[in-house]
């Protein structure tokens, strides 16, 4: 039984690796290609894929969670500007969610060194104290998915490091996400 599980584990930590390294080659060649300087830009690139747009916005949006290389709702935006507000909420939607869970599961398997590593000494510690001011972490964490623009990227490696059931942050990722996202896809999409 252990054995499988951790078959399993490596399995699924070679998958998202693989996935991110792919979701990776997307954003660099955008972000070297000067694709990531507006709205209308990142637009025009994800739409330059054709049939496989939805797919790399779901990678693009999955990797900005894991590397903030872009504010998450810039990707909102133009899923719903280049998708219409429910093509670009369920793009949002699986990428995210694949982002967050990749960064609970990452921050799980290498630790505060990786965690150091991509999230600025500064706000980490910011962060933390933050966090630890807190009587209920899982409430915390509920309201930051939930709410726009809360440092809801990094309290999934926080939720990594520290003792936060799989089960419990995974729910909490497939519930509370979703409505800020239906907000900006339907917001922005009559704005755009």
């Amino acid at each position: 039984m252990e054995k499988t599980r951790l078959d399993i584990g490596r399995c699924l930590s070679a998958t998202m690796i693989a996935l991110l390294l792919l979701s990776a080659v997307f954003v660099l060649r955008g972000w070297f290609g000067g694709s990531f300087s507006s709205a209308e830009t990142l637009r025009s690139y994800i739409s330059s894929f054709g049939i496989f747009a939805p797919l790399v916005l779901i990678l693009i949006q999955a990797i900005q969670v894991v590397l903030p290389v872009l504010p998450g709702w810039l990707g909102c935006i133009v899923g719903a500007a280049t998708f219409g507000p429910a093509g670009g909420f369920w793009c949002n939607y699986i990428g995210i969610c694949a982002g967050s869970i990749a960064a609970y599961f990452l921050a799980r398997r290498y630790g505060i060194t990786l965690v150091r590593q991509l999230v600025p000494m500064e706000k980490f510690e910011k962060c933390v104290a933050w966090v630890k001011t807190k009587e209920s972490y899982t409430l915390v964490l509920f309201l930051a998915i939930l709410l726009p623009l809360a440092p809801d990227d990094f309290l999934c490696y926080y939720s990594g490091l520290g003792d936060m059931d799989t089960k419990k942050f995974v729910s909490i990722i497939l519930i509370a996400k979703p409505w800020c996202i239906l907000f900006y896809s339907i917001f922005f999409a009559h704005f755009l």
